[in-house]
């Protein structure tokens, strides 16, 4: 049975599995749930991902949730000699593997601590006819701003964010920094920080980001 992703078509974790997907070539299928009128609250849904959040994926009756956990799950099962090693073997080099987890605590705990909030306030609060807490943002850009200072300092010496190879923690980046990106709140192809926008420029052009960029769908 192929696997399924069920999430909403545009939201930021949902991209984040897709765009694994996708860069590994998995065949999957799309199954849209209706968020604006809250079917991830129903008992049903809950009973699935009791924290009431997309995605999950079913594959082959395994169920998981939690849009990282599922792209190293993904990463881990379908990894192929054809395709990038997204998530390096622990038992066959722990170097590696320690570099991706090192890379991946960055995006989770250096960016997306910061972009996330940040994006709440100045994009989804807006969006939903709510007000943006002003200092909040401002104080949660300023953070982000020199979190990527530092990456453009990570960056000057290798390729990727865990070396020379693209690793998921790559991809992670990928949903919610274009919607930043897209509403102007961030230039990530900035020239103040060369090495981020070369990064930025090659991930984003990946074939793999650009089939879900617009949004996943059944034909995706």
């Amino acid at each position: 049975m192929v696997l399924k992703l069920h999430g909403f078509p545009v939201s930021t974790c949902t991209l984040r599995v897709a765009v694994v997907l996708k860069e590994l070539n998995v065949p999957f299928e799309f199954v849209p749930v209706d968020v604006r009128n809250r079917a991830h609250k129903t008992p049903e849904y809950l009973k699935i991902q009791p924290f009431g959040q997309i995605p999950y994926i079913d594959d082959d009756g395994f169920i998981l949730y939690e849009s990282r956990a599922i792209c190293r799950y993904v990463a881990a099962k379908y990894r192929n000699a054809s395709g990038p090693v997204l998530l390096p073997d622990v038992n066959t080099d722990p170097e590696k593997y320690g570099r991706f987890e090192q890379a991946a605590s960055i995006e989770a705990f250096n960016f997306d601590a910061y972009a996330l909030p940040a994006a709440t306030e100045l994009v989804f609060k807006p969006m939903f006819g709510n007000t943006t807490d002003e200092v909040r943002a401002k104080a949660l850009m300023e953070s982000l701003s020199k979190s990527l200072d530092v990456y453009d300092t990570i960056l000057s010496n290798q390729k990727y964010l865990a070396g020379d190879n693209i690793t998921l923690a790559d991809l992670f980046h990928l949903s919610l920094a274009s919607v930043m990106q897209s509403k102007e709140h961030i230039n990530l192809a900035d020239e103040k920080r060369p090495n981020v926008a070369r990064w930025w420029n090659n991930i984003t052009s990946r074939p793999s980001w650009e089939a879900v960029k617009g949004g996943v769908s059944s034909s995706t």
